[in-house]
């Protein structure tokens, strides 16, 4: 009897357990800059009655939900809380404003959306959830606000000399702090990205040698590990970068269009120990291809090989809007000239998609591969799990300047 009744205690302990979402893993809107977030300071600089502060949960489990805020230093101030459609209105008490219960109908992501009337000059702690409906439910509670990181992987055979991958990418959501990369390879990455409102890149970047791929200051790589600027096209800067490995980097400052499929070839020429990586993107409105950069590679002396493909958010502010690209054809030709369809294409994600962001996919969709991230949507991918496309059967047919 007595070890039933531990067992039934512990079990309504589980269902009923608490959760202490921080504050500093919300978002905003309109203004996804218009609040601060720290781990330090939780979330303060609420200036603007306008904003709406958000927390985003996969609720596994519907029924009861209690609900209050931790507010350090504002007492008397006014929020209202809105759960699907059924809003909730508390004034801070002795730092807590509690808003009571919420029934949660059916299992899935919610949103919890918070408002007042005066913004808030304290300091928001945490978001407290109780009840029968936090049982299995699942929270970002990690400082990283950032959309996981969503990759292509494709597959090609052993030891095959690889000197020209071909892909497209068409971005299907047109949010900053995004990187649609098409053509990435063991020694760097292709592709274009959304910098700000106002600006928009196409960028290029290889690798330095040795211990490139992990430094973080290129004045730490020896002169014969460094990447080295070949030539680079019309309108395009090259530098060097620096804290996710080190390297030559270019880009192109363009207004690349949402909906409209950008083209990207890399093709590489080993030569000894170096390899010659070269980037080209075919221009919409020239109606051609053009040189972004051409790097020479240090101990490298190989053709292409790991190719893939990926999606990013770089910026963590905006990591609750969904991310979407469609990705193809893929096609690599050989040193002799052949082309081969790529078919085939494996999903992977960064260390956040493991646990703490699971609105990640991707799928098949009007013949080309997607990536899905952020939103916090519907949709879930096992690492590693195979797609395949259907095939073109047309191969690419240009010449590169």
């Amino acid at each position: 009897m007595k070890n039933n009744l531990l067992a039934f205690f512990c079990l309504v302990s589980l269902a009923h357990a608490e959760i202490s979402v921080p504050g500093f893993t919300a978002y905003c809107d309109p203004d996804f800059r218009g609040v601060e977030f720290s781990k330090e300071k939780g979330l303060s600089g609420w200036k603007d009655a306008k904003q709406r502060v958000s927390w985003f949960g996969d609720l596994k489990t519907p029924g009861k939900l209690t609900v209050s805020l931790r507010v350090k230093g504002d007492e008397d101030r006014a929020f209202v809380l809105k759960i699907g459609e059924t809003s909730r209105e508390a004034t801070v008490t002795n730092g807590v404003a509690s808003f009571g219960e919420f029934e949660i109908a059916k299992a899935g992501y919610a949103k919890f959306e918070l408002t007042s009337k005066d913004g808030c000059k304290g300091l928001i702690e945490a978001l407290v959830l109780d009840g029968p409906a936090t049982q299995d439910a699942r929270f970002n509670l990690e400082p990283r606000r950032n959309a996981s990181s969503v990759h292509l992987m494709y597959p090609t055979p052993k030891d095959e000399k690889i000197a020209l991958f071909y892909n497209e990418v068409t971005a299907v959501e047109e949010l900053i702090y995004t990187f649609y990369m098409a053509c990435g390879f063991s020694r760097g990455y292709f592709g274009m990205q959304i910098n700000s409102e106002t600006e928009r890149r196409i960028i290029f970047s290889v690798w330095d040698a040795g211990n490139g791929t992990n430094a973080i200051d290129r004045s730490t790589v020896s002169k014969e590990d460094q990447t080295q600027l070949l030539a680079k096209g019309e309108g395009v800067e090259a530098s060097v970068f620096g804290h996710e490995g080190t390297g030559g980097h270019s880009h192109l400052v363009y207004p690349w269009k949402t909906g409209q499929a950008q083209k990207f070839v890399v093709a590489v020429k080993p030569e000894g120990t170096h390899t010659t990586y070269s980037g080209y993107w075919f221009h919409p409105e020239k109606q051609n291809w053009m040189l972004i950069a051409s790097f020479k590679a240090p101990k490298d002396g190989n053709y292409l090989r790991g190719l893939h493909s990926f999606s990013e958010n770089f910026g963590g502010q905006n990591g609750h809007q969904q991310r979407k690209a469609l990705y193809g054809p893929q096609w690599f030709a050989t040193a002799d000239g052949k082309w081969t369809e790529l078919l085939t294409a494996k999903f992977s994600h960064d260390p956040t998609g493991k646990e703490h962001r699971l609105d990640r996919f991707m799928g098949v969709e009007a013949g080309k591969f997607f990536l899905s991230h952020g939103g916090f949507v519907e949709g879930f991918t096992k690492y590693g799990e195979p797609f395949t496309r259907p095939a073109t059967n047309t191969p690419p047919s240009f010449k590169l300047p």
